[in-house]
């Protein structure tokens, strides 16, 4: 596995390294892996800092280090989202300046209280509007499996300093598929939790009409299950824990979906890797139940719709609120301004309640079946520049999108969880990621099938993290 952020925490814990040493190597790594362009701001003094906090409590209070899961781990959060004290986010776009940094938002705030040493910001496409992460205002993000390649975005920043091993897990936000595609995209696990799980003040303001969600992208399954039970919880979501799951023991009813219509096709190896995973968990006992796409189509064409109309409507009001000068922004930028301005209050109303009647199929789905195994995208990493923003053309945008990956929305969109984790390689060494969805509040029977799913040995990272003890 190269090692993840389990294994770099307990070197820390174990005194083999100091938090310090792990800054310095990612530091390094981070420097060494410049070209990669997957830091968009780096603060050594910072990162050195906190490192440094950590070794003293280490020494001095041994058992509150001890205590945090993921104590003197370096991390980077996303130049979107947050905040995060003392990093300036700027969302990728000329239209902010980096300079200050806000007070920590809750969930920054229970970073650090795990443990984590931040140290930078990773990159984003302009207000995380494209699924490859190549802001006008730079650097341009490439997929450290292949460099030609995009990392994905918006996320693709934290995905491609996982995978390239600068830090073993990052930060990442999910509107629109934003944490599972940079991850499927590099070869890593990640997870868009079920709407209201992660916390959101405190100055919370509804972002987005709830469609994004916080959390992160990890090298293997066990980080996700690890961070998400440290950032959520019944104390800080509006949802109680479910009753945890044995899937060693509990006969599921998977859904099979192997068909993303005829406008979206998906390429017939990542096809065959959903069905190759549903073979996997069929050989433990479950039971496949195959699922049509006539069953999807609707809530997908609506998925889409609903991300293009919040996206457009909120930075619309963005802009105005905060009184920004537009015409720095890309042009893409500037037209889904445009398009936000001009929605009719009808259409905006009719785009709402079809997003609660894509939630409404889904939980008629999930009568028939326990979760939902699925293609996460439809062929493997584009190449740099396949989503260009010098144009004014939304929809070709939000089409070509779709086209990378047609289910992404559809788990924003209803509030679902859904998690992707990679299944293979294609001939080409790039990762073959498949898609699991769950009812509300199920993160634990996502964790748990792709725990079962991940011992079957498919994919290997191709970096070691950095500063991990080999």
């Amino acid at each position: 596995m190269q090692g993840d952020a389990t294994d770099l925490a307990a070197a820390l814990r174990h005194v083999s390294l100091s938090a310090t040493e792990a800054m310095h190597a990612s530091l390094a790594e981070a420097q060494r892996q410049e070209p990669l362009g997957a830091i968009a701001y780096l603060d050594a003094a910072m990162g050195l800092a906190s490192a440094n906090g950590r070794d003293r409590e280490r020494r001095s209070e041994p058992e509150r280090f001890s205590n945090r899961p993921f104590a003197g781990v370096p991390i980077l959060a996303k130049d979107l989202g947050g905040p995060f004290a003392g990093l300036p986010v700027t969302a990728g776009s000329r239209l902010f300046e980096r300079r200050g940094g806000e007070a920590d938002s809750d969930l920054a705030s229970l970073f650090r209280e795990a443990g984590f040493c931040l140290f930078g910001l990773t990159t984003s496409p302009e207000f995380g509007l494209s699924l490859a992460s190549e802001p006008a205002v730079g650097p341009i993000c490439r997929n450290p499996l292949d460099p030609a390649r995009t990392a994905g975005g918006s996320s693709g920043g934290a995905a491609a300093a996982v995978a390239a091993g600068i830090v073993a897990i990052a930060h990442a936000t999910d509107a629109g598929g934003s944490i599972r595609v940079p991850a499927a995209c590099c070869g890593l696990v990640g997870m868009k939790p079920t709407r209201g799980a992660i916390p959101g003040g405190p100055s919370f303001g509804n972002h987005l009409g709830g469609i994004a969600s916080e959390l992160a992208v990890c090298r293997s399954v066990r980080d996700t299950a690890l961070i998400f039970d440290e950032l959520s919880g019944n104390s800080r979501g509006p949802f109680a824990d479910p009753a945890p799951v044995d899937i060693d023991n509990e006969r599921l009813r998977i859904g099979l979906l192997t068909d993303t219509g005829a406008a979206y096709p998906t390429e017939g190896d990542r096809l065959a890797t959903v069905e190759a995973a549903a073979r996997a968990l069929e050989s433990d006992g479950h039971v496949i139940v195959p699922l049509s796409w006539a069953e999807f189509a609707w809530s997908v064409t609506s998925s889409g719709r609903a991300f293009a109309d919040f996206v457009s409507v909120n930075l619309a009001a963005l802009i105005e609120a905060a009184a920004l000068d537009e015409s720095r922004a890309e042009r893409l930028t500037q037209a889904f301004a445009a398009r936000g301005r001009a929605l009719p209050a009808t259409s905006l109303w009719n785009t709402l309640n079809d997003a609660v009647l894509v939630s409404h199929k889904l939980w008629a789905l999930f009568d028939r079946v326990d979760c939902i195994l699925m293609p996460m995208l439809s062929s493997a990493p584009l190449a740099i520049g396949s989503f260009p923003s010098d144009h004014a053309d939304t929809d070709l945008h939000l089409e070509r999108m779709t086209a990378f990956a047609p289910l992404a929305c559809l788990a924003n969109i209803s509030g679902f969880p859904a998690l992707t984790l990679p299944f293979g390689q294609d001939e080409h060494a790039m990762p073959l990621p498949v898609q699991i969805m769950a009812p509300m509040g199920h993160e634990p029977r996502l964790l748990s099938l792709a725990a079962r799913l991940e011992t079957e040995g498919r994919w290997r990272h191709r970096f070691p993290v950095a500063g991990l003890p080999s």
